[in-house]
């Protein structure tokens, strides 16, 4: 009988690391469709461009907030989105709580219940690509927040990048690029005035 228990034990044990390795296996399958979904997405001529401003440590936010308000930074953003769809995740969309006018948005969120006016959403970046692809624009735009960012990093083809020139505390970053893979195609620095609490540079850079 005690024999028999042991067995009993060993067993149970055994299916319960087999339960827990079919749900590993199955979270990282499933990411894995995710990012080649994505990927092929890429492959066939559309462009995704990250856009952010961060300070020199990456922090990009605090408490779903912007760490600064620099106009000149917002009129670039505007400016250069105009017309092409915007990837967000739902915190950040919250935090603007409104859809940014003239471009197509996709919120990303895993509450099939949540739903704004004129505002798309996808459950995951995959979904979210694809849906902007549908709409015949030849470049997506990547707008936040940092997990979104870092899950689109290994796709993307251009950063637009403003780099704000200080150490503010954050909560929320950018993800750190390999600069390997990454060539600065252009930058424009500009120093701090009475708008401007820091100074900061625009920077685009381009997948090698």
């Amino acid at each position: 009988m005690r024999l028999f228990n042991l067995f009993e034990n060993w067993l149970n044990s055994y299916c319960c690391w087999i339960d827990i390795f079919w749900a590993l296996t199955t979270s990282i399958m499933s990411e894995i469709k995710d990012f080649k979904a994505a990927s092929n997405l890429v492959s066939k001529g559309f462009e995704i461009a990250l856009i952010v401003a961060a300070d020199t440590n990456n922090a990009i936010g605090i408490n779903n907030q912007l760490l600064w308000h620099l106009p000149n930074d917002l009129k670039f953003f505007k400016n250069t989105t105009w017309g092409f769809p915007v990837i967000m995740g739902r915190k950040t969309f919250e935090s603007v709580n409104k859809t940014l006018p003239g471009r197509t948005n996709i919120v990303i969120t895993r509450n099939k219940d949540w739903k704004f006016q004129d505002v798309k959403t996808a459950f995951d970046l995959a979904e979210a690509i694809e849906i902007a692809r549908q709409t015949n624009a030849k470049q997506l735009f990547i707008i936040g927040g940092g997990e979104i960012y870092a899950q689109a990093l290994p796709l993307a083809d251009t950063i637009y990048l403003t780099r704000v020139h200080t150490v503010l505390k954050g909560d929320t970053f950018f993800p750190t690029m390999d600069e390997s893979q990454w060539e600065l195609f252009s930058t424009d620095d500009f120093s701090a005035d009475e708008k401007h609490v820091f100074d900061y540079s625009f920077q685009w850079w381009k997948r090698k």
